[in-house]
């Protein structure tokens, strides 16, 4: 069982690591950190209830067509369900910390809580389906929660900024991109592999190492321009 765990969980540990060190002013708290990795796990259960309740809703639906049927399921279903739930625990643990005090700090939570979901899931794919889904989730599923985490925390800082400074208009058009954003490229990610489509996987192959270099760069320089809020 430890085996498992440090096979499920390493990926998504080196990343939160990565990230937790690019936060070069005024370092977050372990303790704080370690709620919102435990949010993002906890954050797994109203995703898996939801995508449950209206996969069964959309089955009983019978959509023919099968792009509409994954279209519907990868953007209205399960990318919401999964980067909605992140977003509520996000959100309920650090929109009025004192601690969020700088616009990185948005990236490091959202990071922290998207690879809290992650680490459960991969933990759940290991002992279903054992060591064989290691690799392959640890380039392409961990990093994708990463990266759709990376720019949820881009707008959400760019909402507490706002919302701090008095400007609410602005505040909630980025809070509306902080979900609309990763669940846009959460619900991508899916349809190209659900579609099971020969063009879609390179299309897909793609759009990985696009998001990943841009998720990167992100980092990068919000971490190199990081202000106070």
């Amino acid at each position: 069982m430890e085996i498992i765990l440090a096979a499920a969980l390493l990926p998504a540990i080196i990343l939160m690591i990565y990230v937790y060190k690019q936060d070069q002013i005024d370092k977050e708290p372990f303790g704080l950190l370690l709620a919102l990795f435990g949010s993002g796990m906890l954050s797994c259960i109203p995703a898996s209830v939801l995508e449950d309740v209206f996969s069964g809703i959309l089955n009983s639906v019978q959509v023919q067509n099968r792009t509409t049927y994954y279209t519907i399921l990868c953007f209205g279903i399960v990318a919401i369900a999964e980067e909605g739930s992140k977003y509520f625990f996000l959100k309920r643990k650090t929109w009025h910390s004192p601690d969020f005090n700088y616009t990185f700090d948005g990236i490091v939570y959202a990071v922290f809580v998207g690879l809290g979901f992650a680490g459960l899931e991969n933990i759940l794919y290991v002992m279903n389906y054992g060591f064989g889904v290691v690799i392959s989730r640890g380039l392409l599923a961990i990093p994708g929660h990463c990266t759709f985490a990376v720019f949820m925390g881009l707008f959400y800082s760019r909402a507490k900024f706002f919302e701090s400074n008095g400007n609410r208009g602005k505040a909630r058009r980025f809070k509306l991109l902080a979900l609309l954003v990763p669940v846009v490229l959460h619900g991508f990610y899916d349809f190209c592999l659900m579609m099971s489509d020969d063009r879609l996987t390179y299309v897909f192959l793609g759009f990985v190492v696009i998001v990943d270099i841009a998720a990167f760069l992100t980092v990068k320089k919000q971490s190199k321009d990081d202000y106070y809020i």
